[in-house]
């Protein structure tokens, strides 16, 4: 039985990057063919580790793969709020911005796809936008007792009363002294008083550090995906 997609222009992406960018969805009613691709640079996929028809049918189209992903789920525990938190205000946007444009230099809109810098780019964009409460709701700081920059979180509120990670960094210089977790705590200080039940996160499977993090502050695994590109 042929797989049925469709395409989903991504226009921010395409206006950011300046290439046509479409993103295939797998609930369509059309069969996967080359006809479709016409007028993309790139096209992505993303699909459940369990798609292997799927998984087979983009391979064989020409796609390939980027990067395998894993999602974690999050109670929201009655714990206090942590030291060191602050909300980020529009000062901190060229520190944040020079952080995560070094922080998720591997991520996918890495080259050969992309072009070198792309990546930076992107982060470096998304956290100021979490900043002005633009995607991402509000970027919240972890913070040294002088005051400097260890980390930052972003979260976003969804409409069905979870709420989702955005991006999530600990600084080089503040590895090792439990930031992290830190954060995970503010974001679950930031759920509570929003009377939002759940804290998704999704991480790269190759990002151990985050894997970690997510298991010890008692995430559950609920999904893992593929990236694929043409």
């Amino acid at each position: 039985m042929p797989v049925r997609v469709s395409i989903k222009p991504l226009d921010w992406e395409s206006a950011f990057f300046q290439r046509r960018c479409g993103l295939i969805e797998l609930d369509g009613e059309v069969p996967l063919s080359d006809s479709l691709f016409a007028g993309y640079d790139i096209v992505q996929a993303k699909v459940l580790s369990q798609q292997t028809a799927e998984l087979d049918a983009l391979t064989e189209q020409g796609f390939r793969l980027v990067e395998g992903e894993a999602e974690f789920v999050l109670g929201i525990p009655s714990t206090g709020r942590p030291e060191g938190i602050r909300i980020a205000r529009k000062e901190h946007i060229p520190a944040l911005r020079d952080a995560a444009s070094g922080a998720f230099a591997q991520s996918r809109f890495r080259a050969p796809w992309y072009q070198p810098g792309d990546s930076g780019r992107f982060y470096a964009q998304w956290i100021e936008n979490a900043v002005l409460g633009t995607f991402d709701h509000q970027c919240l700081l972890a913070v040294d007792e002088q005051g400097k920059m260890q980390g930052f979180i972003s979260l976003r509120e969804l409409p069905d009363g979870r709420a989702r990670i955005g991006l999530l960094a600990t600084l080089p210089e503040a590895q090792g002294l439990g930031v992290g977790q830190r954060m995970i705590e503010a974001a679950a200080d930031w759920c509570r008083a929003r009377r939002l039940t759940r804290l998704h996160v999704a991480t790269q499977l190759g990002n151990l550090p985050a894997l970690r993090l997510y298991h010890r502050c008692g995430g559950v695994i609920e999904r893992t995906a593929w990236w694929l590109y043409r």
